[in-house]
């Protein structure tokens, strides 16, 4: 691989090295490097670009070095922060039950939960800013306006990219997307507008609110169904009037198919067991909504990269 003589080559040749690695990574990796590279142009304003690349190839690492560092560290990273995968199981029984010893589940559990403040927040967020972008353009303060909102868009990605990984163990992105070369301050706002990234996030925080309604819903319904489905041995013996309003002397009435009958422990024990299994239905259909929805972030809120 040839020396390169500028900050874009060098930038180039690392993307160039870590093809096919986790376009998070490559993210990462080449913005750390290109802040690493301005700070030491900076520091250095005696040396030319092609003498300060020639000194970092040798203290830094060239292209193909780092992207082979930042290969093994992402193993070491990944190792640390996956959660220990759950026995494996070969029985049907065992994997339908064996999803509550996996910690991803309960992550994405909570994820269903928190969507629908985050879909509302990112919403609202977007909507509302796009609006006064377009209202005040005419105004000398609308550019000022539009550059802080995609900013603020930005950093949101990476929060929410923060979010899915912690909760639902899909590797994002912890660095900003990088700079190829140093822009004018016009071309940087005018890159804003072209940056198919940009409006991808946008997207994303116009999607999150149905999504987040949806699984919002189907979590807190679901886990309100099976609890109570569970619980009806205790409403049984502590309080009848829970099991509807069919009642004869004060006697809940409870019908199968087969017609009305006064509810009994065989009653309540065959809800209960319902409720096991409504339970453990809804933490596979979590697991697999997280599992789903970190696709959906990773491809909308990670720019690919060519």
């Amino acid at each position: 691989m040839n020396t390169p003589r500028t900050i874009a080559d060098y930038l180039r040749q690392l993307r160039e090295a870590l093809r096919g690695a986790d376009a998070a990574l490559i993210q990462d990796a080449l913005y750390d490097a290109e802040e690493h590279l301005r700070a030491e142009l900076a520091e250095n304003p005696q040396r030319s670009e092609a003498d300060m690349l020639a000194h970092v190839v040798g203290t830094y690492g060239a292209p193909d070095e780092v992207a082979d560092i930042y290969r093994d560290q992402e193993i070491k990273i990944q190792r640390a922060l996956r959660p220990p995968p759950p026995p494996k199981r070969r029985s049907l029984i065992g994997r339908f039950f064996g999803v509550a010893a996996d910690a991803r589940t309960y992550g994405a559990l909570f994820y269903m939960l928190l969507a629908l403040a985050t879909g509302i927040f990112y919403f609202t967020w977007a909507v509302t800013g796009l609006s006064l972008s377009l209202g005040l353009s005419v105004l000398i303060i609308g550019l000022p306006f539009i550059v802080l909102f995609f900013g603020s868009v930005r950093v949101l990605s990476l929060v929410e990219g923060r979010i899915v990984e912690t909760m639902l163990g899909m590797r994002m992105p912890r660095r900003p997307v990088y700079r190829v070369e140093q822009r004018g301050l016009f071309k940087r706002i005018g890159s804003m507008f072209t940056d198919v990234h940009t409006w991808t996030t946008l997207c994303y925080m116009w999607l999150m609110l149905p999504l987040g309604i949806v699984y919002f819903t189907l979590a807190v319904t679901l886990l309100s169904v099976s609890v109570a489905f569970i619980g009806s041995p205790l409403a049984l013996a502590f309080d009848h009037g829970v099991f509807g309003h069919y009642f004869v002397d004060s006697q809940p009435l409870i019908n199968w198919g087969t017609g009305f009958h006064q509810v009994g422990w065989l009653d309540v024990t065959f809800l209960c067991m319902i409720g096991i299994v409504l339970l453990f239905v809804t933490l596979h259909l979590a697991r697999a909504l997280g599992i789903m929805h970190g696709h959906i972030a990773k491809h909308m809120l990670v720019p690919r990269e060519g």
